[in-house]
């Protein structure tokens, strides 16, 4: 009988010794809180764990337990490998001796014929020092951004298990667990330490705390339409796990930094509306932040505490200036409203209620190819031009 997608994750994180735990960009409470939980867990089952996050986290989230653990590289081992172009030349001689008194090796290189130029010359890194990737919260390899670019390499060698509750995701991994009834890929893996845990408790306070924060984040306190019967009973499961419920409530919604306050005061002077598409939005500029102070985490929060409060739209968006592109935040606000579709539509994905996507354009042009998106989701569904 073939394995259910949970049993080949067991059974792959069982049989591997150095994992790396990865999670999309610009991270969330989720894909952060479900990172730093299973590698707590896994360092607990004595594997050697490097999480990995290629953006800084938001510093709203600095009070998560092993944030200061995590890598923005991930480990090699410690050779390096010289490449030489020998086009130019038939036959090398290789010798070295020791600098001591500058404490180096020389290495020398004797062409027999011909010679060799400094371009011919080349030095590599290692292979990883990795045995399994376990990926989290990401419905697609490339919301990794710039990272798998760099190290495309790194995803080739070592297989992959991709661990996620988005109904879009495109199952790019050796081993796809995808529960899209889940509310967070933090639920998901409650089920995993469950499986997991033998003589040893993995469920303590520090992955409670970690995982109770995915689950609040992505259900917004329990407040989306997304939240389950399930998602209730595993958070009331992981606050008598010891979960630190309430300070993960003040610090995510309640403490905010100066910076932030003024971050949202531009945003809240900016805000737009077009009632022939039921929609609010307001723009975040580079600028904006530059004179507030704030990072581009400090904006995570205001789509969901102060835009959703409006009456008469059907959704909403926030539009962020980044150095790299314009980033989208999409939140429903009617019931039976999809905003995943527009997002798709984007090139980004996520959630019916909550989604987002990357458009690489200035903010003015990011702005108009959102609302025209938005138009076309309307004539789709309403058959009006």
């Amino acid at each position: 009988m073939e394995l259910t997608p949970k049993q080949q994750a067991l059974d792959r994180i069982k049989n591997a010794e150095r994992i790396l735990v990865l999670t999309h960009a610009d991270p969330d409470g989720d894909a952060l809180g479900s990172l730093l939980a299973l590698t707590h867990a896994l360092r607990k089952l004595n594997k050697t764990v490097t999480p990995l996050v290629y953006q800084t986290p938001s510093p709203i989230f600095d009070f998560l337990p092993g944030i200061e653990a995590v890598q923005t590289e991930p480990p090699r081992r410690g050779d390096f490998l010289i490449t030489v172009d020998t086009t130019s030349t038939r036959e090398i001689k290789l010798g070295y001796k020791r600098d001591e008194a500058n404490n180096r090796i020389l290495i020398m290189m004797t062409p027999a014929e011909g010679r060799i130029k400094p371009e011919d010359v080349q030095i590599e890194p290692s292979t990883y020092d990795i045995d399994l990737i376990i990926n989290l919260d990401c419905n697609s390899i490339n919301r990794l951004g710039d990272f798998y670019n760099q190290h495309t390499a790194l995803f080739y060698e070592t297989p992959l298990v991709n661990i996620d509750h988005h109904s879009d995701n495109e199952q790019f991994g050796a081993v796809n667990w995808v529960d899209v009834t889940a509310t967070s890929t933090a639920e998901i893996l409650v089920s995993l330490f469950e499986a997991l845990s033998r003589d040893i408790t993995l469920l303590d306070a520090e992955s409670a705390t970690n995982l109770l924060t995915g689950i609040i984040t992505d259900t917004g306190s329990f407040k989306n339409p997304n939240t389950t019967p399930k998602s209730l009973t595993v958070a009331a499961q992981l606050v008598a796990a010891g979960a630190h419920q309430q300070e993960i409530i003040q610090r995510l919604y309640k403490v905010k930094p100066i910076s932030t306050l003024r971050l949202w005061g531009k945003a809240l002077a900016s805000i737009q509306e077009r009632s022939d598409l039921r929609v609010l939005w307001t723009t975040i500029s580079k600028r904006d932040f530059a004179e507030t102070g704030a990072e581009s985490g400090e904006a995570k929060g205001l789509v969901d505490e102060l835009l959703k409060t409006a009456q008469g739209v059907a959704f909403v968006f926030i539009l962020k200036e980044l150095d790299d592109a314009v980033h989208v935040s999409f939140r429903s606000v009617e019931k039976g409203i999809a905003v995943s579709e527009i997002a798709k539509s984007l090139g980004g994905g996520g959630h019916d209620v909550a989604a987002g996507a990357e458009i690489e354009d200035s903010l003015t042009n990011a702005e108009q190819r959102v609302l025209e998106a938005i138009a076309a989701f309307w004539q789709r569904r309403t058959g009006q031009p």
